[in-house]
């Protein structure tokens, strides 16, 4: 089945087509600036982008999908950040590096397949622009830096439908008398000592030394590893301008001959409990801040494939809370059944405009009617259920009739032995077929805040958070 997805370009739903001879689908995310932590409205873009990942392995084959996300680790908010720490820059990108990457293994986020950083391309940014001078795209204003000419380039505003009236309000900028138009962006900013510390290149030809503007870094390192021509540039909704605007026109300039990217993907923001997440409204929190109030990465992974990519998506505790539930009772049920193939129902809600949402509802529907092996197959497509993460639900005890699986961590964990009493007497009573014993068990277990169910592998032994063992006497 064809992948169709909106087309942010040409606002149509499109079928996905590997554009290259050696039909290996190319596709470029863009990736995080590395002076701070991700946020949780940052990683919804990196998580729809790996189910994506997923789903295009399956189409076109594990080695038929080249997968590039960039890291910016220079820019005024990553050099701004030397200067508050008085570090070299190296460290403090290296730092939120390393943090980025332990907040995508905790989401269960596969790594791209390449990961460039800005300073790690400078050449090619500087060739680039050199090229765009070269044609007349781009010219160097009186302080060295150099800007491209956006009235070179009339199909400007082709994906975000901008006016020129819009552009010219949106884009002015404090140092407009070195441009010849206000609305002309920096391709090199020419250094400055004072706020750029010890953070220099040299320029290109004519210019001064200094550093890259933000946009030129996605077009030369996509061209570097992708080729003139990609096959689909995704991020979220907030780079479509000027970001991605401006990368169109870097790259069709620079590159007339290539088409740049066929198809354009752009996942909307995230609100917390229905409002703007925002540091002043005191609801912006990052991954980890959400895996140091206990909640694990598969748990988070869940709730923001809940809503449609192209919807505004809202979290909140409720859904947190019931994805857990969910999740728990998935891998209780599944636990060491070896996969199938994926569901048709999942894969074709996927391949249509990445409809999770969808996808989740069938695997509701496959947990309704049993199907845990489709299930299992299924949700892994999605990122969930898999060996990576399995410990965070439960801990297994062997026992003679199968294995125990107990939900619940911490102080939880001293009534271990006494929950594991109540799983192995009430299977007991069930095997010996004293249904009145083992429902008046079962009863009893529940007034206490446990849930004893019977699964495939034995019993699970689901501790509710009202939970009280003073309740619980030791069955018979």
């Amino acid at each position: 089945m064809a992948i169709q997805l909106f087309d942010s370009l040409t606002r149509e739903i499109r079928a996905l087509r590997a554009s290259h001879a050696d039909g290996v689908f190319r596709f470029y995310n863009c990736g995080p600036t590395v002076y701070a932590p991700a946020h949780i409205g940052n990683f919804r873009t990196f998580v729809v982008n790996d189910v994506l990942r997923r789903l295009l392995e399956l189409e076109f084959g594990a080695d038929k999908v080249k997968h590039v996300r960039n890291l910016t680790d220079v820019d005024d908010r990553t050099i701004g950040q030397t200067q508050k720490e008085k570090r070299p820059l190296a460290e403090i990108t290296q730092k939120w590096t390393d943090k980025f990457h332990a907040d995508c293994a905790a989401l269960n986020c596969l790594r791209p397949h390449a990961e460039p950083t800005a300073t790690g391309y400078i050449k090619e940014q500087v060739n680039m622009i050199e090229v765009l001078m070269e044609k007349g795209n781009a010219y160097r204003a009186a302080d060295g830096s150099v800007y491209f000419k956006i009235e070179s380039f009339p199909g400007y505003g082709g994906l975000s439908r901008i006016r020129e009236r819009e552009l010219k309000i949106t884009n002015a900028v404090a140092d407009a008398d070195h441009k010849d138009s206000v609305s002309d962006f920096a391709l090199w900013k020419a250094y400055k000592p004072a706020e750029d510390g010890d953070v220099k290149w040299p320029g290109p030809r004519g210019a001064s030394e200094g550093r890259p503007g933000w946009h030129i870094e996605c077009s030369a390192m996509s061209k570097s590893l992708l080729g003139d021509t990609i096959d689909l540039h995704t991020g979220g909704v907030d780079l479509l301008f000027p970001h991605h605007e401006n990368e169109i026109a870097q790259s069709a300039c620079a590159h007339p001959h290539g088409d740049f990217a066929h198809y354009w993907l752009h996942n909307e923001m995230l609100q917390v409990e229905g409002k703007k997440m925002s540091k002043s409204l005191g609801n912006f929190f990052t991954v980890r801040d959400l895996l140091d109030q206990g909640i694990p990465g598969e748990v988070i992974r869940f709730v923001l494939l809940m809503t449609h990519y192209r919807s505004p998506m809202d979290w909140t505790a409720e859904k947190a809370r019931q994805a857990e539930a969910t999740l728990r009772k998935w891998r209780a049920a599944t636990g060491s059944i070896e996969v199938s193939a994926p569901l048709p129902g999942v894969v074709e809600a996927l391949a249509d405009d990445l409809n999770t949402a969808g996808a989740l509802a069938a695997l509701h529907a496959a947990a309704g009617v049993g199907d845990w092996a489709g299930l299992k197959a299924s949700a892994q497509l999605l990122g969930l259920l898999g060996p990576d993460t399995a410990d965070w639900s439960w801990k297994k005890v062997e026992a003679s009739f199968g294995t125990v699986f107990v939900a619940g961590e911490g102080d939880q964990d001293r009534f271990f032995a006494l929950v594991k009493a109540f799983a192995e007497v009430w299977q007991a009573r069930r095997a010996e077929k004293d249904y009145a014993a083992a429902d008046q068990i079962k009863a009893t277990a529940a007034q206490a805040g446990l849930e004893l169910k019977a699964v495939p592998q034995g019993v699970m032994a689901e501790m509710r958070p009202d939970f009280d063992p003073a309740k619980l006497e030791a069955p018979q």
